[in-house]
């Protein structure tokens, strides 16, 4: 049974003047009115149908975008538990319509007190495989996404907290039918996770055999523990009962970990002004590292200096463009992005006009031989980095009757997470996130080495644009590990420049250029493209890195328009 739901009026924070945002100094502007009503007034983008009813839902009973983010990651964590949930981390975009401000809501994991640097390395000081590390007790960090979205809710919610979770309660006791992707990770031989007892428990019919595609998967467990976060707030999870249990599980073998306890007491959210820079007439918005964000902030003002790019999807050259702006932004990225608030981050450098200029002019008809990174204004001396990031993350993106909008990307790393389960739900394996290696051969540090309470650089970077007079325009992200800077260039470029359709900008296919490898789809691309870069030197591997997850939504000429990636199972719906 569903526990009572409180009047919305007992529970409900509207503090939408709280917000502030980066690079619009002065008053806040008047008081807008809600959109006119030229199409669609809500909407909502996500990676599972499922997930997407329960955002509109709460949306038609005159919920916030924050409120359905709430519902939505809910039911996300079980329909879609290879890709994210609550024992997982997420960064979000909150855009406020009355102050048309933009809030950077930081809900990333971090390290227990207990970690080490070297606690990825074996005996002889080397790296562990990363199939073995994925699955061990060190591999989760204190969970933040529950935390984040407590603080968000504070700050933007209309509805009550308690009410936002009834639809992914009903549909974890009632059961809901495998999906072909699900199904795909559930049996993959390339995912260390099913290997492990509680993934193959959850998975398996009582003969032993793994569920099919349509097969009802209930998760009664899910259910409570998603009831206790509704009765008792985000704290149910981060202290009592719950917080023992994530702890004690990351500290049982193999390998195991250091959570405890008082590091879940110990987590904070953290909320931030946005990263923003002028991107033709609009200014993109993104969170500030850990989050990857400014390199992509830079690629986008390196393309605004490089005129092939006006080619369109069409153009070789313009596509040589963006591969060559994705290796020059890797390589920044690689090198420098790494926690704050434990190294010196050239944030501001790497986005720093002259610095971009010159990195733009690297950008040649035909690629350079190597990509290096740069020295950024402010950088400090830094070692090479040894991370590597699988592609298991989603993301999505949510318009409210008002015109707020969330742009929120939420993660547990790989497949299912370290393939641990506490309360029906997956842990994250987000310290693998870290660097491996903590120094390079000259001793120099890696930026983002692991430190006890450091949160893990994330490739994650959900976007916000806006135009001049500071009004939404549109809001992306994607899933895809590393890659996710890659697909959202692309669609960013597909929208913004070449005017193109949310959804044909998502269906573009998708170049990852990242130092002497370029993956992509090259069979999506028009007739004459592939080969003509090959001709210029850039040969499209095709067949890895390519399961990009975007979700976007954009207001052009007072209409809603959304898309959502065929290459996994989201959909966008709206009134």
């Amino acid at each position: 049974m569903l526990r009572r739901v409180l009047p919305a009026a007992a529970l409900s924070v509207l503090l939408l003047s709280a917000c502030a945002m980066a690079g619009f100094p002065g008053p806040a502007p008047k008081p807008v009115e809600p959109p006119a009503a030229a199409g669609p007034s809500m909407m909502v983008s996500a990676a599972n149908p499922h997930a997407v009813e329960a955002g509109m839902r709460v949306l038609e009973r005159g919920g916030t975008a924050v409120d359905a983010a709430v519902a939505i990651q809910a039911m996300l964590g079980l329909v879609e538990p290879q890709s994210s949930g609550i024992g997982g981390g997420s960064f979000m975009l909150v855009y406020d319509a009355r102050a048309r401000r933009v809030t950077a809501y930081d809900g990333r994991e971090t390290a227990p007190a207990g970690a080490t640097p070297d606690m990825f390395l074996d005996d002889n000081g080397k790296p562990l495989p990363f199939g073995q590390a994925v699955v061990s007790g060190r591999a989760t960090g204190v969970p933040g996404a529950v935390a984040m979205l407590g603080k968000a809710h504070e700050d933007h919610g209309r509805l009550a907290w308690n009410s936002l979770f009834a639809d992914a309660v009903v549909r974890a006791r009632e059961g809901f039918a495998v999906s072909p992707r699900l199904h795909r990770f559930v049996t993959s031989d390339r995912a260390p996770q099913m290997s492990q007892p509680d993934a193959r428990r959850y998975f398996s019919e009582e003969d032993g055999t793994l569920v099919d595609v349509g097969d009802v998967l209930k998760n009664p467990a899910y259910a409570e523990t998603l009831e206790t976060i509704a009765a008792r707030g985000p704290k149910a999870l981060y202290e009592g009962p719950l917080a023992e249990a994530v702890a004690a599980r990351t500290r049982q073998a193999p390998l195991p970990g250091t959570l405890t306890a008082a590091d879940m007491r110990a987590y904070r959210v953290k909320v931030h002004d946005p990263l923003c820079r002028g991107f033709r007439t609009y200014t993109v918005c993104t969170p500030p590292p850990p989050s990857s964000g400014v390199v992509l902030l830079q690629a986008l003002m390196m393309l605004d200096r490089t005129p092939a790019i006006e080619g369109g999807p069409a153009s070789a050259a313009a596509w040589a463009a963006m591969a060559e702006a994705e290796r020059l932004m890797y390589a920044d990225r690689d090198r420098w992005i790494g926690d704050p608030a434990f190294v010196q981050v050239p944030t501001d450098g790497l986005v720093d006009p002259a610095y971009v200029v010159a990195r733009a002019a690297l950008i040649g008809e035909r690629p350079a031989a190597t990509v290096e990174a740069g020295a950024p204004p402010g950088a400090p001396r830094a070692g090479a980095d040894r991370t590597r990031e699988p592609a298991g993350t989603s993301h999505f993106v949510v318009v409210d009757r008002w015109g707020n909008a969330v742009s929120m990307t939420t993660t547990v790393e790989s497949i299912f997470g370290s393939g641990r389960m506490v309360g029906g739900f997956f842990l994250n394996n987000q310290m693998t996130d870290f660097s491996f290696t903590p120094t390079d051969r000259d001793g120099a540090p890696a930026a983002n080495a692991v430190a006890p309470g450091k949160r893990p650089r994330s490739s994650m970077s959900p976007v916000i644009v806006l135009d001049g007079q500071r009004r939404f325009v549109g809001g992306l992200g994607s899933p895809g590990g590393s890659a996710i800077l890659s697909y959202n260039l692309k669609t960013l470029i597909g929208i913004f420049v070449w005017g193109l359709h949310p959804q044909a900008a998502i269906d573009l296919p998708n170049l990852i250029a990242r130092g002497s490898v370029v993956n992509g789809e090259a069979d999506k691309f028009p007739p004459g493209v592939v080969a003509a870069l090959a001709e210029r030197g850039i040969v499209v591997k095709p067949g890895s890195g390519e399961d990009s997850g975007v979700h976007a939504i954009v207001r052009r000429n007072g209409v809603l328009e959304g898309g959502a990636d065929p290459r996994r199972e989201g959909v966008v719906r709206s009134r």
